[in-house]
């Protein structure tokens, strides 16, 4: 009687995977295969070392203008938080009981700066902004923070090379099953 019962319901769910499978690549179109170029629209992905970046370029000055418009209202007129995090500051907290998390407190590495903005920036409209908006930002919030000088201008060479201040503040995930 135990077997009939355990034969019937994986009876059934095989017929419900079959049915659903065929009824999904049908009638809604799931199931496709992405294209190759659907799988680069969707891989943005800039890694620490910035060896993804993208070309183009944006300036510090740029970036202000930018911010004025598209982030102060939510991160504050100079980075300093509002509805938003704040992303100037904070240097030298870290270690204290009240550590203040900011971009040139915390993030390690710039190139991520870009595909953190790029990604999710505007709250409201996120991967909305061109690659030259970006770098202009990652530029200006750089800047605020005493990063980069007021007359620099980003591009995927020059984010590269930007060495944050907090980059070796990290320390190495001590788990073995962790590459």
């Amino acid at each position: 009687m135990h077997t009939s019962r355990l034969s019937t319901l994986a009876l059934a769910i095989g017929t419900l995977c079959l049915v659903s499978g065929a009824f999904a690549q049908t009638k809604y179109g799931l199931g496709r295969k992405a294209t190759d170029q659907e799988i680069a629209g969707w891989n943005i992905d800039v890694d620490r070392d910035g060896k993804s970046l993208p070309a183009g370029q944006g300036s510090v000055k740029q970036g202000a203008e930018l911010f004025a418009n598209q982030c102060a209202a939510c991160h504050g007129d100079k980075g300093e938080g509002g509805i938003g995090d704040r992303l100037v500051g904070g240097q030298g907290t870290l270690a204290t009981p009240k550590p203040i998390k900011t971009v040139g407190s915390f993030w390690p590495y710039a190139p991520t700066l870009f595909d953190y903005i790029r990604r999710a920036m505007p709250l409201n409209a996120p991967e909305s902004l061109t690659n030259d908006e970006v770098y202009a930002l990652s530029g200006y919030i750089l800047n605020m923070n005493g990063i980069v000088p007021a007359d620099a201008t980003m591009d995927a060479k020059s984010l590269s090379a930007v060495k944050m201040p907090n980059r070796d503040g990290f320390v190495e995930d001590p788990r073995p099953d962790v590459p």
